[in-house]
C-alpha cells in the first residue's frame, strides 16, 4: 500500500460521518407553535355598556307593574276613630289596627275625672270610622257610634235613665235605649228585664264585641219570641 493512501482513506471516512451527521441534524423534530386565535368581532354578540366601568347612571330596577312602593297610606295598618265627651282632647285620632276602646281612650288624654264609665267596655276592639262617646247623653241613633257611661247629674231629671219615669224604657223618654251603651241598671228599666236577664244582654256584647242589630237579642239567654217582641221596639243597637 502506498504512504498516501491511509491518509486519503482517513479523509473519505471523515467527510462521510460529517455528511450524515449534517442528515440527522436536518430531519430532527421540532416543536411548533399552534396559530393565535382570531375573535370575530362582527360574529360576537352585543353586550350591553357596563354603568360601573362606563361611569354612567345605574338603573334601579322598579317594582312590577311600575306603582312606587306603599310609602304608608290607606294600607298601613291604621284606623280612624272620633273620641269625643268627657275626655281631654277629644277629637279625631289615628290608631293601630286591631286597637281597643282603652287605646282610644288614652290616645285622647283619658276620661275627665268624676265621668262614670260603668257601661263602657273598654276591652271591645274599634272598627275604623267609628265614634266612641264618653259620659255624654245618648243621641239618637247613628252607626257606628259607641256611647260611654253617663253620669246620673248630666241629664235632666237626675236619675239613670234622665226620664221622668227613672229610665229610657219608662214614661215619658220615647228615645230608644242602646244596647252597647247601657249599664245594667238601665237595661233593668225594660220590661220584662231583670238583674239577671240584664247581665246575660251585657255578657253577650262583652263577648260579641256588642250588637250589631236589634234581632241578635234573640241569642240572649232568657230571651224568647213574646219578650223579644216587647223590647223590639225600645231598644237599638
Amino acid at each position: 500500500m502506498a504512504p498516501r493512501t491511509p491518509l486519503v482513506l482517513g479523509m473519505v471516512l471523515l467527510a462521510a460521518v460529517g455528511v450524515a451527521a449534517f442528515h440527522f441534524w436536518s430531519v430532527r423534530p421540532q416543536t411548533v407553535r399552534a396559530p393565535e386565535p382570531v375573535a370575530d368581532e362582527a360574529a360576537a354578540p352585543a353586550l350591553p355598556p357596563d354603568p360601573l366601568r362606563s361611569g354612567g347612571p345605574r338603573q334601579v330596577p322598579r317594582p312590577a307593574g311600575g306603582a312606587p312602593p306603599d310609602a304608608g297610606g290607606s294600607g298601613s295598618g291604621q284606623i280612624v276613630v272620633d273620641v269625643s265627651g268627657k275626655v281631654r282632647r277629644p277629637g279625631v285620632r289615628r290608631l293601630p289596627a286591631g286597637s281597643r276602646v282603652a287605646d282610644a281612650l288614652d290616645a285622647a288624654g283619658g276620661v275627665r275625672a268624676g265621668t262614670d264609665v260603668t257601661g263602657l267596655n273598654r276591652a271591645r276592639v274599634l272598627l275604623d270610622g267609628e265614634q266612641v262617646v264618653v259620659g255624654l247623653p245618648p243621641g239618637p241613633p247613628a252607626p257606628g257610634t259607641v256611647g260611654g257611661g253617663h253620669a246620673g247629674a248630666d241629664r235632666p231629671g237626675g236619675g239613670p235613665g234622665g226620664g221622668p219615669g227613672g229610665g229610657p224604657g219608662g214614661p215619658g223618654h220615647s228615645a230608644p235605649l242602646s244596647l252597647n251603651t247601657a249599664t245594667a241598671e238601665q237595661l233593668e228599666t225594660l220590661p220584662g228585664v231583670g238583674p239577671v236577664l240584664a247581665q246575660h244582654m251585657i255578657d253577650y256584647r262583652t263577648e260579641n264585641n256588642g250588637f250589631r242589630s236589634v234581632d241578635e237579642l234573640r241569642q240572649v239567654n232568657g230571651i224568647g219570641d213574646r219578650r223579644f217582641a216587647e223590647l223590639q221596639p225600645l231598644v237599638r243597637p
